[in-house]
């Protein structure tokens, strides 16, 4: 029997490592198992991505009535967390502990905050909502217990993910460490895909009792999945017997960053590029069920197809980026893509064409990988080691505030063109959705121009397809 279950190991870690995006970052000192069950960190962050910009979105926005523009709001709130994922990121390169970690305590601190507001988030929800006995509750309970839940969620989500990737490249070869980063990414798609289809079977026939088993469930699998995660990653390294890290100040540490070639202008094409990207987060969903008459279950298998997409997107830009493929170049073909992807989102309102709105959902999430994918491996290369957590705190903190951004911006704008008069040649519901797209298209062109001068120069690498 152990020779059995020896040759199984071994087939399953022979063809993952064939097959799995980014698999190759395996190494004798990292083996793709301890490599894949780190990754489980990236996994549960997915799972609340889902629930923030997927399921709870269309939940609130059609099941319990709640306006889109407040919506927007609750889901923007994480982003007055996501500019600390940069101090973040610094603390736990620097942070000094009794008992030798850096970023197991970071990661523990971040687990439990997230685990709080999944706890509370339910019942917050359906107070918002006036739902069952709570409908003659304060309109300001509703709205403050639901901020709090956002916040907390939030908050966990940026400190897990932040410090788990930077754990993550503490443990690799500096060669792949660009590699490791991508696999944690390909999981995070994984954890979305896996979720989704598991929430939109759950919530096929929605009632606010099942709600609240969905989100409390996600809170526990919060907990096993990150402690399993972290559990004998980091080696101890006691004070006492090992010299603390250089204590520098968070200023000094990113006024080093700041000074490389093209950082602001980096972080600056990654804004954009973003916030391009993601203001139809929250309502490629509600789109879908209001315009398109989709029920709970299909529009949240949307985002398993838009997370899908992106995993496409990222397997094959890692087989390109690795055969030296220049990662500012791949982010605009990511950004040059995704505007037809939204060409086919809009015009399936005036068709009424489910085929069509489904294909555009999965092209932009493959748009969106490239964009990702590039901008990731170009911060990665570039930063010092003795900088990955601010590097990557500061790519995740310009990330998540654009993100946020947009969707905030995105359920104000739809709400507030919807309400405007006029007629169209689609359904009237459609106008606001429409208008968010058109500008997304707008700033994906913008997004491109911004990142013409940081391709290296002289390069003509010729793009593999897909099947290559």
């Amino acid at each position: 029997m152990s020779r059995i279950n020896d040759k199984m190991v071994s087939v399953v870690l022979r063809w993952g490592t064939r097959f799995l995006p980014f698999a190759d970052a395996a190494s004798d000192d990292l083996p793709l198992g301890r490599l894949l069950r780190m990754s489980l960190l990236q996994v549960s962050v997915g799972m609340s991505l889902v629930l923030l910009v997927g399921t709870l979105n269309r939940v609130m926005i059609v099941e319990l009535n709640v306006p889109a523009s407040l919506v927007g709001i609750m889901l923007a709130l994480p982003l007055l967390f996501a500019p600390f994922r940069a101090l973040i990121g610094h603390k736990s390169d620097t942070h000094v502990s009794a008992l030798g970690w850096r970023r197991v305590p970071f990661i523990f601190r971040g687990t439990m905050v997230q685990f709080g507001g999944l706890a509370l988030m339910p019942f917050a929800l359906l107070v918002l909502a006036g739902a069952l006995q709570s409908a003659d509750a304060p309109v300001w309970i509703g709205r403050f217990a639901a901020a709090v839940a956002f916040l907390l969620v939030g908050a966990g989500i940026h400190i897990t993910q932040t410090v788990g990737l930077a754990l993550a490249t503490d443990q690799a070869p500096e060669a792949s460490q660009p590699n490791v980063v991508g696999l944690m990414y390909v999981m995070l798609l994984l954890g979305m895909i896996v979720s989704a289809l598991a929430f939109g079977a759950a919530l096929e026939n929605f009632t606010p009792g099942r709600l609240i088993q969905v989100i409390s469930t996600s809170a526990v699998v919060t907990i096993v999945l990150n402690v399993i995660a972290v559990w004998k990653q980091e080696a101890r390294r006691p004070s006492r017997l090992f010299a603390p890290p250089p204590q520098i100040s968070f200023r000094e540490a990113w006024d080093r960053y700041a000074t490389q070639a093209n950082a602001i202008r980096r972080l600056l094409a990654i804004g954009l590029g973003t916030l391009a990207f993601s203001m139809e987060d929250i309502l490629l969903e509600p789109y879908g069920g209001q315009v398109l008459g989709l029920g709970v279950g299909d529009t949240t298998k949307l985002t398993a197809t838009f997370a899908g997409g992106g995993l496409i997107g990222f397997a094959w830009a890692s087989r390109v980026l690795s055969r030296g493929f220049d990662p500012f170049r791949m982010a605009m073909i990511g950004a040059m893509l995704g505007i037809p992807s939204f060409l086919l989102v809009i015009a399936a309102a005036p068709q009424q064409s489910v085929p069509g709105f489904v294909l555009g959902v999965l092209l932009i999430g493959f748009s969106a990988g490239l964009f990702g994918h590039g901008t990731l491996t170009a911060t990665m290369n570039a930063a010092p080691r003795e900088q990955v957590g601010l590097a990557l705190g500061t790519w995740g903190a310009v990330q998540a505030t654009a993100a946020g951004v947009g969707a905030a911006l995105g359920g104000i704008m739809r709400d507030a063109v919807t309400s405007a008069p006029g007629r169209y040649p689609w359904p009237s519901a459609a106008t606001g959705y429409l208008a968010v797209y058109a500008l997304e298209i707008a700033l994906l062109a913008v997004t491109i121009v911004a990142m013409m001068p940081m391709q290296r120069p002289g390069l003509r690498e010729a793009v593999p397809s897909p099947a290559e």
